[in-house]
């Protein structure tokens, strides 16, 4: 039950950073009317400042800390984050358990942003060579901010050091409230948040399946005209474009091949690697 409630005030606070990001570019609050939106504006006086969302997002990873450290002991739950090739525990029933429940959910909510956004990556990346990008992936790129705009070999190195900057920031705290023992160097520890943002990349097996799958639906069911299936269906488009000989007609075996690809690859291999690493008693992860 706490990680339903956990995951879905994860999104609430993901939410609250989008709005933080963007309210800023709403030709309404600037000042200067660049633009005829820009001479406009609203009857009302705008009451929400920029500031207020992240007030209203600290305000939520505080809280519910509180709430954790409260209902947490009671109903036998214990915080974790699953980095995949390690779990993180927060002890909050002994020591120091409010700190605990706090970390945690800073943690648990930069867990989520940091899929976001590398999955907002991933789409921008596949869009790049789009002149005419729609207005969903402006959206992206303004969320994405400068990246956006960097040379792919860049975009990809971003995330991984930005991760393992984050552990290694992090890593004290956990020290300190015994979530993870001491690290012997700073080398290990810098190894060990290379290898999480690879497990983060290892998320993207969600978003290419999920917008595959719908972009194989959409074009053999009308479903109606939208922003969202033009959307889904141009990224999808590009993410096939490797395999758009697969087009036979009007019968398109691209999508079906790239799905089991997608699972093969990011799902059951890795999956079996981790079985036959277990079975022999190591670990790729970093010690």
């Amino acid at each position: 039950m706490l990680d339903a409630i956990d995951f879905i005030l994860n999104v609430a606070g993901v939410l609250l950073w989008l709005n933080w990001r963007s309210v800023r570019l709403d030709p309404f609050n600037r000042g200067v009317p660049a633009t005829l939106a820009g001479t406009v504006r609203r009857a009302e006086p705008m009451r929400l400042k920029r500031w207020h969302f992240l007030a209203a997002l600290g305000t939520l990873l505080f809280v519910r800390a509180l709430l954790y450290r409260a209902l947490g002991p009671a109903v036998n739950w214990t915080p974790k984050i699953n980095l995949v090739l390690v779990q993180l525990a927060f002890p909050i029933i002994r020591g120091h358990s409010f700190l605990s429940a706090l970390s945690f959910s800073v943690m648990a909510f930069f867990q989520l942003l940091a899929v976001f956004h590398l999955w907002l990556l991933i789409i921008s990346i596949a869009n790049r060579r789009e002149t005419s990008p729609d207005a969903l992936q402006k959206l992206a790129n303004v969320q994405l901010g400068q990246l956006a705009r960097w040379p792919l070999s860049v975009q990809l190195l971003v995330p991984v050091f930005v991760i393992a900057g984050l552990w290694m920031a992090f890593h004290p705290l956990l020290v300190y409230i015994g979530v993870m023992p001491h690290a012997r160097s700073n080398g290990i520890l810098f190894a060990q948040g290379c290898m999480i943002s690879l497990m983060l990349y290892w998320t993207v097996k969600y978003l290419l399946v999920a917008l595959l799958a719908v972009h194989l639906i959409i074009t053999y069911v009308y479903l109606g005209a939208n922003p969202v299936w033009e959307f889904i269906n141009t990224t999808s488009k590009n993410l096939l474009s490797p395999l758009r000989f697969l087009r036979i007609g009007r019968v398109d075996f691209a999508p079906i091949l790239a799905i089991i690809l997608v699972v093969l690859l990011l799902y059951v291999l890795p999956y079996e690697l981790f079985k036959v690493l277990d079975k022999a008693g190591r670990t790729i992860w970093p010690q």
